[in-house]
């Protein structure tokens, strides 16, 4: 079966296509989304249910079980050259030589006084 972008997903998705839209596997979906869901009949056993109805029940899953991310460690902001389209192989990091002579100095220094 072809995939559908969500231009072209129909309103209605029939049952084996609705777990896959929602990105699980048949099971969970049963246990988990369906029972919430109004199944609609399509012919004398087929079953689908409402696109909009789905992406619903998807919005309050993500808003009641969703983690959102924490400030402190976000991978972005610990490092700034990760969206601003930084090359392979560049620094990532502005640094200046007196900062680097300051941090050999110190390490130099402590190796010195331990002998």
């Amino acid at each position: 079966m072809p995939t559908l972008t969500l231009r072209e997903a129909p309103r209605l998705l029939r049952l084996r296509d609705t777990p896959r839209y929602l990105g699980m596997d048949r099971n969970r979906f049963n246990a988990e989304v369906r029972p919430y869901l109004t199944e609609i009949p399509i012919g004398k056993q087929g079953v689908a249910f409402d696109r909009l109805e789905l992406d619903r029940w998807a919005d309050h899953y993500v808003a009641v079980n969703g983690r959102p991310a924490q400030k402190e460690g976000l991978w972005l902001e610990s490092h700034p050259a990760s969206s601003s389209g930084a090359k392979s192989g560049g620094s990532t990091r502005l640094s200046t030589s007196s900062a680097f002579e300051k941090a050999l100095a110190a390490v130099i220094g402590q190796r010195r006084s331990a002998t």
